[in-house]
């Protein structure tokens, strides 16, 4: 997958390909023999040190693989959530999102940790919030993600050179702020990840920052997004070509696909959304079947070429 433009038209009767991802999503099921309990074991992962210099006690939902007798670190997959936060409509239950890739990637024989940065701070979502009044800063998803690094890397059952990230939206936006390899925070961490996937993520920020990869990105792109628009970050893989040392940076732009475009949702104008491409005017969410499926595979391909 070249790190140039892809823009990938999408088909005209989304509901066609519904049948072919659910058959897909089995198949991949089907195909391993590892095993992952589905219920969540709740740990405690420590955020670097807050503005008070002391670490917060975060909420991880950890899902690790077994298979069979065998005993040996296995790859693993840290899941950040986006301005809706890590949970569903229920307390203390994941989100359909989270539950969907969690089951998806331990099919794969990959360890999950899904981890909470909202509760833990009293928030429930950031979606309505404006970027800036928002208490949850890039700056706490950061070290969230860099302490929840450094909790996977001292696990005997993972593999510390086989770790990956993936986030949407608000987490996708993490994924670059952790992956940002001039960043003094992540140069210092002493666990690194090996692979980076972004669903539709906020680029604006890093793009101006210069942004340098500390591991090879992929970013899975709404060529319709009007939430965090495609654009800034296709600037960013073409800018990080010119970047002696850095990773390799690469995207896919799914043409017609909306924020959100991996769920079953249908898309609708969420007018309370203060930020996005034009403020005040609200931004549309919702679900693309055929960008769904293609995101699907190309994170997994992905992945599996990363961590094997």
């Amino acid at each position: 997958m070249p790190d140039s433009t892809h823009l990938i038209a999408m088909p005209s009767r989304p509901r066609l390909l519904l049948p072919l991802l659910l058959h897909s999503l089995l198949t991949l099921c089907a195909a391993t023999p590892a095993v992952a309990s589905d219920a969540a074991q709740r740990v405690q992962i420590a955020s670097l040190p807050q503005q008070d210099g002391q670490p917060l006690a975060l909420t991880g939902y950890w899902f690790p693989v077994a298979s069979g007798v065998e005993v040996q670190a296995r790859p693993a997959v840290l899941l950040l959530h986006g301005c809706g936060g890590a949970l569903g409509r229920q307390a203390d239950q994941l989100s359909e999102r989270m539950q969907s890739y969690r089951a998806l990637l331990n099919q794969q024989g990959w360890h999950v940790l899904v981890l909470d940065s909202l509760s833990p701070r009293g928030e429930r979502e950031l979606c309505t919030q404006r970027i800036g009044s928002r208490q949850v800063t890039m700056r706490e998803r950061r070290r969230d993600t860099l302490g929840a690094l450094q909790w996977l890397a001292a696990r005997p059952e993972v593999d510390p050179a086989r770790i990956a990230l993936l986030g949407w939206s608000n987490g996708g936006s993490t994924v670059l702020a952790s992956t940002a390899a001039d960043h003094e925070e992540v140069k210092a961490n002493p666990a690194k990840p090996r692979a980076a996937v972004a669903f539709y993520p906020g680029c604006e920020a890093e793009l101006k920052r210069g942004y340098r990869a500390q591991a090879p990105l992929l970013m899975l792109l709404g060529g319709a997004d009007d939430w965090t628009a495609a654009a800034p970050c296709e600037a960013l893989a073409a800018h990080s070509r010119g970047q002696a040392g850095g990773a390799t940076v690469q995207f896919q732009t799914y043409a017609g696909a909306y924020h959100g475009f991996d769920a079953a949702e249908p898309v609708r104008l969420r007018r309370e959304v203060p930020n996005g491409v034009n403020p005040g005017a609200g931004v549309h969410v919702g679900g693309n079947a055929e960008a769904w499926a293609a995101s699907r595979e190309a994170m997994l391909g992905f992945l599996r070429e990363q961590l094997k």
